[in-house]
């Protein structure tokens, strides 16, 4: 009899058994686990929206920098003569709470973490060779970005502590009246001549962000130097934190832009897919600024794309999203606007918002003029002795004039200071006399014009809403005292005016639309922002293009040149071509493409040097493959087709380069590159801007 505690026998074998099955199957689940991750392409589609996301952290953050630069500046520039008073024991106490009541949300790093430490894992776990090692990099380069924002975003959370206890941006309504008049003058020279030493060697960088993003998507080159969104950053933060005239909008769409451009193209996105990453960026940098998602988003389809297309969406809304998160850490998450409730108080007030939109489109089509010959001026284009003894001048000494003249502006009417945001509010509740707000309104107007056009760095969107808000108000005042019982109080006045000018100013009405009802909460202000906008843009847009240049556009220029002009003679490739020979004709081909016949001697389509990278570490593959099993069909473009079809092609085919069919006796067969277009166009724009007569000036507002 079996007295010990052991089980028996039977039972014994069947708990081995079921251990056994168990680690089988565990073996079988693993490795199908591991086969299902070495499958894993991820095709760019897939990839794009976690890029977009990852943009918009960092468009994020370079929004809670620059904030926290201007503080840095505004700090420095009203607390110079009171350093020993920010030193006291009581101001280390508000210090000391402002840090522990600073909005430092730990589960981003708590969801944060975890995900880029598992997309490394996997991307560790994925077998290396062919398309596997594009997919292996590309997640190891988004998990070390998510990384490295979560390593910005708390030290940034710290400084907007400190900067909130020293700095003076939050306040400056209050703390402007107090400076002594020789600051007055004294910061804005002095910032302008430092701005002006920065950019000095830079002259790329001058104008205000937005105009740049947009001309390199409307290229196609999508290429925004990092170097030089950084660059722009510090400037702007100057300019703005010593009292010049400019928005922090375009800067920050700049730089979200760079990054994006640098993220997108170390990826290895197509050209298409880089555009929509650029304006990832330029939208959550909207979305990060004013504390607005949906507007960023919006923004983006409209300004920067121009296209509203359901494969843009995810990316761009999921950066703003990513953008508007960290920012609220970063910056104050209230809104740009305190929630007033205005309403529609009847039908015949839709004349008045009707009246108001052409007023803000007039008004907006004056603020582009002055910029432009603003900066003509400076540049000495104009006539008389001024003028040209400007353009003799140095970057810095004209950037330092230019600082002074709005300092002396500031006597007048402090919103001329930094970006005058405080004032919006105030306009908004209605608590701004008449006269204040027409003074406002045309000096604000003025010394942009000279902050920007003498050299100053900034945007030019907030101080148009700026001066929409002045505008709006006096406008808003006047009609209600004439009509009290059929009009709504000036403040309701202020905010549409705000959106009008926003609108007329971009171009787009949705934009306007958008960004002010998300910033004023106010479902009823949603009709009177409908007629406003859409008037004031079109307003805008019918002046511009009235007075604009007649000069040849582009698309002219495009539709009126024939392929034959820019295309290259290049020998089709017979489509039996083994692959090594093809390799080192391909290598040595100036395009890194060439045209391919099919097996009965007509032309197919191209074949790429990209095409190579998934087959040419496989020696085995060399002697099975010829040039048609690597070709891709295109269509073939005739000749005597113009520059613009061809351009509509590559962008439906999602190419760079096009077959060109011969014309027996006639002309030969070869190749039309999107390269050789640009390169084309770029000719014709120095030749234009060498003659003076050139369509777009720096600092164009919209395209």
């Amino acid at each position: 009899m079996n007295t010990s505690d052991e089980p028996p026998p039977a039972e014994t074998q069947r708990m081995a058994a079921l251990t056994l099955w168990a680690r089988q199957n565990l073996s079988r689940l693993i490795y199908f686990l591991l086969g299902a991750s070495n499958r894993i392409r991820l095709p760019t589609p897939s990839v794009l929206p976690i890029a977009g996301a990852v943009v918009g952290l960092y468009s994020g953050l370079a929004a809670g920098i620059f904030s926290n630069l201007i503080g840095v500046m505004s700090g420095i520039t009203f607390s110079a003569a009171e350093l020993a008073a920010t030193l006291k024991p009581q101001r280390l106490r508000t210090l000391m709470e402002s840090l522990a009541s600073a909005r430092w949300h730990l589960e981003y790093a708590m969801v944060g973490v975890p995900l880029a430490l598992g997309a490394l894992l996997l991307a560790r776990v994925i077998d290396p060779g062919g398309p596997r090692d594009e997919v292996k990099r590309r997640l190891r380069l988004l998990a070390l970005l998510t990384l490295g924002a979560l390593s910005l975003y708390y030290p940034l959370v710290g400084l907007a502590a400190v900067n909130a206890v020293f700095g003076h941006a939050h306040n400056l309504a209050s703390a402007i009246p107090h400076l002594p008049w020789w600051l007055m003058l004294l910061a804005p020279t002095v910032g302008g001549l430092a701005v002006g030493r920065l950019l000095r060697d830079r002259p790329e960088t001058h104008g205000h962000g937005l105009p740049e993003v947009v001309r390199a998507v409307k290229s196609g080159a999508n290429v925004v130097p990092a170097d030089r969104g950084l660059l722009k950053l510090i400037a702007s933060a100057i300019t703005i934190g010593s009292g010049g005239s400019a928005g922090r909008e375009g800067p920050i769409v700049y730089g979200g832009a760079a990054f994006a451009s640098s993220v997108g193209r170390v990826l290895g996105f197509s050209r298409k897919e880089l555009s929509i990453l650029l304006a990832c960026g330029a939208g959550a940098g909207i979305s990060a600024s004013f504390n607005a998602p949906i507007a960023g988003a919006v923004f983006a389809m409209e300004i920067i794309l121009r296209e509203f297309e359901l494969r843009v969406f995810s990316p761009i809304i999921l950066a703003s999203v990513a953008g508007t998160l960290v920012s609220r850490g970063v910056l104050d998450e209230a809104p740009l606007l305190n929630r007033v409730n205005y309403e529609l108080v009847s039908g015949s007030e839709v004349f008045a918002y009707a009246a108001l939109g052409i007023g803000c489109g007039l008004i907006s089509f004056a603020f582009v003029k002055l910029l432009h010959g603003v900066e003509h001026f400076f540049h000495g284009g104009m006539g008389g002795k001024l003028s040209p003894w400007l353009g003799r001048k140095p970057l810095p000494v004209r950037a330092a004039l230019g600082g002074l003249c709005t300092g002396v502006l500031v006597f007048l009417s402090p919103t001329v200071w930094g970006s005058g945001n405080d004032y919006i509010n105030l306009a908004a509740a209605g608590q701004l006399p008449f006269f204040f707000l027409v003074t406002a309104c045309v000096l604000k107007l003025v010394a942009t014009a000279l902050t920007i056009g003498s050299g100053g760095s900034g945007g030019t969107f907030f101080p148009a809403a700026l001066i929409g808000a002045m505008a709006g108000g006096a406008f808003g005042t006047l009609v209600h005292y004439f009509f009290p019982h059929a009009t709504g109080p000036s403040g309701a006045y202020a905010i549409v005016g705000m959106g009008g000018a926003v609108a007329a100013l971009t171009r787009g009405p949705l934009t306007g639309m958008m960004m002010l009802y998300e910033l004023s909460g106010s479902h009823e202000l949603i009709l009177p922002l409908m007629v406003t906008c859409t008037i004031a843009s079109a307003v805008c847009h019918f002046l511009t293009e009235r007075t604009a240049p007649k000069v040849q556009s582009d698309e002219d220029l495009l539709a009126a040149t024939h392929v034959r002009a820019l295309m290259t003679e290049v020998p089709a490739v017979p489509a039996g071509t083994p692959l090594r020979a093809l390799t080192d004709q391909l290598l040595t081909s100036e395009a890194g493409t060439l045209p391919v016949l099919d097996t009965e001697g007509n032309l197919y389509g191209t074949v790429q040097v990209e095409q190579l990278r998934e087959v040419w570490r496989d020696e085995s593959m060399y002697p099975l493959l010829v040039a048609s099993d690597m070709a891709r069909k295109l269509p073939a473009l005739a000749p005597d087709s113009d520059l613009a079809h061809a351009l509509q092609v590559m962008d439906q085919e999602d190419v760079d380069a096009l077959p060109v069919a011969p014309v027996l006796g006639l002309s030969p067969g070869g190749l039309i590159t999107r390269a050789a277009v640009r390169r084309f166009l770029f000719a014709q724009h120095a030749r234009a801007h060498s003659t003076g007569n050139y369509p777009v000036t720096p600092s164009e507002a919209a395209h």
